[in-house]
């Protein structure tokens, strides 16, 4: 155990290393740490030793990472990350969120469950300021100047901090009309004989994806309605159209009141997460962490989001 303890020399030096590869050069990485060129490579030097493993390839022009860098760099990166967070959970005792926090959020996702939260956040932290901007592409936090991001996503974000905020579900399914008229389909290849109303943007190749016999399988679907708009689905859904697959988190009442009718629900698949994005050299700063830990308390926190009360009432 002795052999991989880690002293504190080569904690700077991992410190070291990962600020070399985000300012990408070792002169700005020795401006940033307040440290002479020389000083900075000598305990690159000194780690790539100790390790016993080349980290970087350095020519006059630039840098990159070997395969051992990459790996080595995410584990150091979160390292800073996890003592920058411990700082700021000090810092967080005795400090008041302030000024404006933008944040990017999907348009459905955003005016459903993040819009309507707002009022009773700002109310919590009356000297913040939100600056919410609706889209469904995936903006660039660091070049737009966003804060943080919530995403709803079966990715990891790529070199940025998440934070879950709840899982997101996905249901098929029909209203009791529908269902009295054209029967319940009992497994996925049953949708052959139904119509089914799609979201081309989801499904551009016009299948559903389910887990059969534990294999995911894609089931080809086509019926009277395409359209980019989850209200359309939903409306055309309830007044008896077709089966459609849509989040729970667009229409959990639905499923709550009886409008909508849940089928397949041993098949379909749900890979998603909601979750907050942030660029790892934000830590959370008071405004941030006031966001991101008042969303996960009040949508579940990784438990059931409050959009899901309809699997209680179900069971």
């Amino acid at each position: 155990m002795e052999n991989n303890q880690i002293l504190p020399d080569e904690l700077a030096a991992m410190a070291v290393f990962a600020t070399v590869v985000e300012a990408g050069s070792l002169t700005l990485a020795a401006e940033r740490l307040q440290l002479s060129k020389s000083a900075v490579s000598k305990s690159l030097a000194w780690l790539e030793r100790k390790l016993a493993a080349r980290l970087l390839q350095r020519t006059t022009r630039r840098q990159s990472l070997t395969e051992v860098g990459q790996v080595y760099f995410e584990h150091c990166r979160r390292m800073l990350v996890e003592a920058g967070e411990a700082r700021q959970a000090v810092d967080r005792l005795h400090a008041e969120p302030v000024g404006v926090l933008r944040v990017s959020a999907p348009v459905s996702f955003g005016s459903q469950h993040v819009a309507p939260l707002l009022p009773e956040l700002l109310a919590r932290y009356p000297t913040l300021q939100i600056d919410l901007v609706l889209n469904d592409r995936l903006v660039d936090l660091a070049e737009e100047g966003f804060d943080v991001a919530v995403r709803v996503s079966d990715q990891p974000a790529d070199l940025l901090v998440a934070r879950t905020l709840a899982p997101i579900r996905w249901v098929i399914c029909a209203s009791p009309a529908y269902l009295a008229r054209c029967g319940t389909p009992e497994r996925p290849q049953d949708l052959a004989r139904h119509a089914c109303l799609t979201y081309p943007l989801l499904t551009p190749t016009g299948v559903w994806p389910f887990i059969q016999d534990g294999q995911r399988i894609a089931v080809p679907v086509q019926g009277p309605l395409r359209t980019n708009s989850s209200v359309a689905l939903m409306a055309a859904c309830v007044g008896g159209l077709g089966l459609t697959r849509l989040p729970t988190f667009s229409c959990g009442c639905l499923l709550t009141s009886g409008e909508l009718v849940p089928v397949l629900q041993d098949y379909v698949v749900s890979p998603q997460t909601a979750m907050a994005v942030y660029l790892p050299n934000r830590y959370l700063l008071p405004k941030l962490w006031a966001f991101i830990e008042f969303m996960r308390e009040r949508m579940g926190a990784g438990q059931t989001p409050y959009w899901d009360a309809w699997l209680s009432a179900k069971s």
